[in-house]
């Protein structure tokens, strides 16, 4: 399952989730709005992804149950995946039909996925990521995630493995 990205229009969190919306900028300790942008550059590269390619992971160790996505995004850097960002989530969410979408559940039962390439900042100023789940229609949707919540075993992130 081949998704093409068109990475002529960047990300724009505003437009696709709301006004107030941006990508997180700094440390995760700071305020958001200040240095650079927090993606991951390696994804932002991908003209196109492979889907029947891509890592589904949960970032769980042990008998844990839950996480929260800031020990889910500290353990996903440090596996050295390609995080893949939220304008994939995008285009994901807008490719006709949801084809790709559509795929992993049929293929793998998947009903919710997250892009933690991108850390977004909320109207708020909290630490959030994109995320695309499967309503009980069969259609799709996006809302965000605050990256301080806990995580569950369902919760998977996107990732490419960093070698070819």
């Amino acid at each position: 399952m081949l998704l093409a990205i068109d990475r002529s229009k960047p990300f724009n969190p505003a437009e696709f989730l709301g006004q107030g919306f941006s990508i997180w900028r700094g440390p995760a300790d700071g305020g958001g709005m200040e240095g650079e942008g927090e993606q991951d550059s390696r994804s932002l590269a991908l003209q196109e992804v492979d889907f029947s390619k891509v890592l589904l992971e949960t970032c769980f160790e042990g008998e844990e149950t839950w996480i929260t996505g800031e020990e889910k995004l500290r353990r996903l850097k440090a596996s050295g995946h390609i995080r893949l960002d939220a304008r994939i989530g995008q285009a994901l969410y807008e490719e006709e039909g949801q084809r790709t979408l559509r795929w992993l559940h049929d293929t793998h039962g998947i009903r919710y996925v997250d892009f933690m390439g991108t850390i977004l900042r909320s109207p708020d100023g909290d630490r959030d990521v994109l995320f695309l789940y499967r309503g009980d229609d069969g259609g799709w949707d996006r809302d965000y995630y605050y990256l301080e919540c806990g995580w569950r075993a369902h919760d998977f992130s996107a990732a490419l493995a960093s070698t070819p």
